[in-house]
Formats: C-alpha cells, sequence, structure tokens
C-alpha cells in the first residue's frame, strides 16, 4: 500500500511541475525578429562572448583588438554548435513525447512546446551565423555536419541522449549567469540571445529531467549500465567535434588576424580555444550542481565513479 501511495504521489508531483512548464512556456513566449534581433545588427566594434566563456584573457600575447575578434570567432563557432545540438535534441523530444500521446496531454503539451521552442532556436542560431558570417572574411570552416551528428547521437540509447541533453541545457544557464554583467565590450545584441535562450532553456532542463528519470524506472539494471557506457561515449563524441572545431578556428583566426603568429603561438591559440571549448560545452555543465545531483541520483556510485574517470582528461 505504501509503494503505490507513494507512486500515485511521485505522479502527481510530475504532473504538477509539467503543467508549471506549460504555464512559464506560454508567459515567456518570445518571437526571434519581434523580441530578440528587433532589427538590429551585430557591432563588430565589440565582444560577441564575455570573457568567463570566450576565455581570451588568459592568451598574454593577445591584444584587445585580437580578443575582440576571437570572441568573434567563437560568437559565431556557439551559434554553430548550438544549431547542430538542438537538432538531435528536438528529435529526441518528439520521439519521447509519443509516451504521452494517449496518456498525459499536460506532458505531452510540455513536450510539444519544448521542441516548437527547439525549432525556434535552431532558426535563430542559424541567423545568427549567418550573420556573423556576413561581417567576417571567407575561409571559417564548420567541421561537423548537424544532421550526421544526429544521426551518430541518435543511435545511442534514449537515456544516455537524455542525460546529455540535460547536461546542456543545464549549462545554457550558466553561460546566461555569465554573461550578465553589464560589460560595454559584449555586443548588445548578443546579451540579449543569452537572455532568451536562458528563457526558454530554463523549462526544457526541468522537462529533461522528468524525462530522463521516466527512462531510468523504465529500464533494468544492465540497460542502465550499458546507458552510462552510451553517455560516456557521446561526451568523446562531443570532446571529438570541439577539438576539430578548435583547431579549424585557430587556423581561422591566424589567418584574418591581420598579424604574423609564430607556430608556438598558433599551437597556443588551438590548445586555448580547445579549453574554452571544452569549459563552453562539456566542463560548465558537468560542474553544474543540478547536473550532478540527477546524475547522482541516476547511477550508482561504480557508474558515477567510471564517468568521472572518463571526463577526467577533459576537466584536467
Amino acid at each position: 500500500m505504501n509503494a503505490v501511495v507513494s507512486t500515485e504521489v511521485n505522479a502527481a508531483a510530475r504532473q504538477s511541475r509539467y503543467a508549471k512548464c506549460v504555464e512559464v512556456s506560454k508567459r515567456i513566449r518570445w518571437e526571434i525578429e519581434r523580441d530578440v534581433f528587433r532589427g538590429r545588427q551585430f557591432d563588430f566594434g565589440k565582444k560577441f562572448l564575455p570573457d568567463g566563456l570566450s576565455l581570451v584573457q588568459e592568451i598574454p600575447f593577445l591584444g584587445d583588438a585580437d580578443k575582440r575578434l576571437l570572441s568573434q570567432v567563437q560568437g559565431r563557432t556557439y551559434a554553430y554548435v548550438f544549431g547542430l545540438v538542438e537538432r538531435f535534441i528536438n528529435a529526441k523530444i518528439l520521439e519521447v513525447s509519443r509516451d504521452h500521446w494517449l496518456g498525459d496531454q499536460t506532458a505531452l503539451e510540455a513536450l510539444v512546446r519544448f521542441s516548437d521552442e527547439e525549432i525556434k532556436h535552431q532558426a535563430m542560431f542559424r541567423r545568427i551565423e549567418a550573420m556573423i558570417g556576413a561581417g567576417m572574411p571567407a575561409g571559417y570552416v564548420q567541421t561537423a555536419d548537424p544532421d550526421a551528428v544526429a544521426g551518430a547521437v541518435l543511435s545511442k540509447s534514449t537515456w544516455s541522449v537524455l542525460g546529455l541533453t540535460c547536461h546542456i541545457e543545464l549549462f545554457t544557464q550558466a553561460h546566461y549567469r555569465q554573461s550578465i554583467d553589464r560589460d560595454p565590450e559584449v555586443s548588445e545584441l548578443y546579451k540579449d540571445v543569452f537572455l532568451f535562450h536562458w528563457r526558454e532553456e530554463s523549462q526544457h532542463a526541468i522537462l529533461d529531467e522528468l524525462e530522463w528519470e521516466r527512462e531510468h524506472e523504465r529500464l533494468g539494471e544492465a540497460e542502465r549500465d550499458a546507458a552510462v557506457d552510451d553517455l560516456i561515449a557521446l561526451v568523446g563524441a562531443v570532446d571529438g567535434i570541439l577539438q576539430a572545431q578548435s583547431r579549424a578556428d585557430a587556423d581561422y583566426f591566424v589567418a584574418i588576424a591581420g598579424r604574423a603568429f609564430t607556430a608556438a603561438e598558433a599551437q597556443a591559440l588551438a590548445d586555448h580555444l580547445l579549453r574554452a571549448y571544452r569549459w563552453q560545452y562539456i566542463v560548465s555543465g558537468v560542474q553544474e550542481p543540478r547536473f550532478q545531483e540527477v546524475l547522482a541520483r541516476l547511477t550508482t556510485p561504480a557508474q558515477l565513479e567510471r564517468i568521472q574517470s572518463a571526463l577526467a582528461p577533459i576537466m584536467a
């Protein structure tokens, strides 16, 4: 009887959280042109990513103009990478929504809204990348195809994909908090991108957690253990993308910076960009207390240790 009561209470709590996400989604709804861009263009006299994300202040041989340009290259990659990851996020959310088609309609509405907002975010980031690209020299390279990446990610277990998705949408909130300082060197338009993206991703992270928990309860012990391996593999794949993109971005920056760099400086730039991208797309999410709490709850101590060991080289 106690187990039945506990299950009913848990179901009611979940439905309340789904309902809250629907309510907030309706209340904070924004549109790309009306609310974010408002007829504005990016100001290339300013940085696009704040120092807390770009880490440009760590490079001693760059002047102020160099640091600004490197933040703009990173801002372009930020838009590209988010457009890329949201491709598989949306596909997975549409897939798991099927479980609610003939059940909890509040949960279904929450996930349909989630999907609609993710499509909007993809469009926004494609627009940002194109706008920045129009103002920068030719030669920028995107090292991964969004559809190919989505196909590879979606081949893994739902548990692992939802875990990665929860991680991503929690670190977007960390990025917003790191970018809200009134830094006159950061583009006002890019500040608004962080703001409006964060407003909807805050609800998405809640839904990720709910669906991740629901999937966890459905699996047996062996399936959960295999899913942990999938999550480790997915983080490794993300790191592979970051390694390739950081190398390409370093080469692009050296080509367009308008001054010469030594071979040692060029390598230092590539190393820096990899460190910055790992911080942006992996470390900042892993260090989020909420992600740590959920991951610890959905893994055994041995599984958590396995994940932490795999992450150790990246976290360093």
